[in-house]
């Protein structure tokens, strides 16, 4: 099946994962950093909400920590793609392109 043919669920090259996990974010242009929840992974980026918005373009570098004591699970350098505030203003959702993974 060519990619032509497939319900736009599937175009995704990657998979998109549940993980509703802790991130730590900070702005690469300063020192600010941020918590908040990874709502959703995959191989090309991540959806976070957070109690703040992000500008759209923000380079960042992003870090999960394992619940197994592992860490951090994931660290890499994500660029903010997109910001969605929802009518309550009181949590964002920040979907960011993961740009590199880093050591």
């Amino acid at each position: 099946m060519n990619q032509i043919t497939r319900d736009f669920q599937e175009k995704r090259n990657y998979i998109r994962m549940k993980v509703d996990t802790p991130v730590s974010i900070q702005i690469m242009s300063g020192e600010d950093t941020f918590e908040g929840i990874c709502r959703d992974l995959s191989g090309g980026g991540l959806s976070v909400e957070l109690s703040r918005t992000l500008p759209v373009g923000a380079v960042t570098q992003i870090a999960i920590a394992s619940k197994h004591g592992h860490s951090p699970m994931l660290n890499a350098r994500a660029v903010v793609t997109r910001v969605e505030t929802p009518p309550s203003g009181k949590m964002s959702i920040v979907g960011m392109k993961i740009e590199e993974v880093l050591n």
